[in-house]
């Protein structure tokens, strides 16, 4: 995790030049967050009971992520992965036959979004492009900053978020800007992967700051804006109460984490609290038809009854793994880990259900549900990995 400041200065710029650059900075946050390179030692794994058989279907590489986190995405029967070079690969769900190839021509950031018959990525030059499934461009627009997230594209509509906070809706035939959102941005947040959830046609999204906004898909209006967190503390740095990862939408309501402060639930028609409680993730979050599953900032997994926040479970043993957000799949909870490692958490207890390997590199994005008991991970080392359990 890395922190932006807005504006520069004298002082950011002493810093910088201190420090060796942008990534050196980036670099000392991490270890001060604790994500990207823990400051304590990991966690051993230590030898577990296994009660779930998890086999790995089928494997393919797309090349590496860098240092951002790419998230896979599946779309019918194809599951479409992208690397940091420039490579987008479309793997088909049964067999991991590669049936698309896409050579983008230079380097993406943040994964791939998929819609309809349309493949997209995002540059870190502020770069959005569509292609259709045979590999041919079919528009570029530039927004104002780097793209970080995947692009979600819904009801002939784009969604994509800049790495200035900025949402963009886009006409999905040609690109054009059809709506903007903005809102101000604190002195100091965390640069982060989290991108927007799109469902019954609003757009659902976290801001620095710990604030979650609805907006009208179809116009860029905003419906309602709810606190989730409140920053606090003496120091720039005590006061990041960001939502760094993506707001979960279930049923008649919609949730969300930030960082040094709160998860909520909130009514999805007009964003009342209907539960808040302290909590700090950077990871992100899922849920089922009883509880909330949360990755907090320690890399303990949490299980939470979703009507009341009430606690059910922890699972502590994990820490310092840098372990990634939960997928609810079935009978379990399913996380990576900076060692490649697939864990599988009964849902009742959080227990160890099973463990996997795959290529010994971090799993930086949380898991994808293919079905109701298989799933894709992708690696920072660019593997693609389809696993199913029994």
């Amino acid at each position: 995790m890395r922190i932006f400041r807005a504006g520069t200065g004298f002082v950011a710029c002493f810093v910088i030049l201190l420090l060796g650059g942008c990534q050196t900075v980036g670099d000392a946050y991490d270890s001060w967050f604790g994500r990207s390179r823990p400051a304590q030692k990991p966690a051993e794994l230590t030898a577990i009971q296994p009660t779930a058989v998890p086999k790995i279907v089928w494997q393919g590489n797309v090349g590496g992520a860098g240092n951002d986190a790419f998230f896979p995405a599946a779309a019918g029967n194809v599951v479409y992965a992208g690397g940091a070079g420039g490579q987008i690969g479309g793997f088909d769900v049964a067999s991991g036959r590669q049936v698309t190839r896409i050579e983008v021509g230079q380097r993406i950031s943040g994964g791939v979004g998929s819609g309809g018959a349309m493949v997209l990525a995002g540059t870190s030059k502020g770069e959005v492009l569509a292609f259709g499934r045979d590999g041919k461009q079919i528009w570029k627009v530039q927004v104002s900053g780097e793209v970080l997230a995947p692009p979600v594209m819904q009801d002939g509509i784009v969604v994509v978020r800049a790495g200035d906070g900025r949402l963009f809706g886009l006409d999905a035939v040609d690109g054009r800007r059809k709506w903007t959102y903005q809102r101000a941005t604190p002195a100091l947040s965390v640069r982060n992967h989290a991108g927007v959830v799109v469902d019954r046609g609003a757009v659902f999204a976290g801001f620095a700051g710990g604030r979650l906004v609805a907006i009208t898909l179809s116009n860029g209006n905003v419906g309602w804006e709810s606190v989730v967190a409140l920053p606090r503390g003496a120091t720039e740095l005590e006061r990041v109460a960001d939502i760094t990862s993506l707001p979960v939408v279930d049923g008649r309501q919609v949730c969300a984490v930030a960082f040094q402060g709160r998860v909520a639930c909130f009514d999805l028609l007009r964003g009342t609290t209907l539960w808040a409680r302290d909590m700090s993730s950077v990871a992100g979050m899922d849920v089922d038809s009883g509880y909330v599953y949360i990755t907090d900032d320690k890399d303990a997994v949490v299980a939470l009854d979703k009507t009341s926040g009430a606690s059910i479970w922890k699972q502590s043993k994990l820490a310092n793994r840098n372990v990634s957000g939960p997928l609810a799949l079935g009978r379990y909870v399913v996380v990576g880990d900076l060692q490649g490692y697939v864990h599988f958490l009964s849902r009742e207890d959080g227990s160890f259900a099973a463990r996997i390997a795959t290529d010994g590199s971090a799993i930086g994005a949380p898991p994808v549900a293919l079905n109701s008991n298989s799933l894709v991970v992708q690696t920072r080392n660019g593997g693609v990995f389809a696993i199913s359990v029994q």
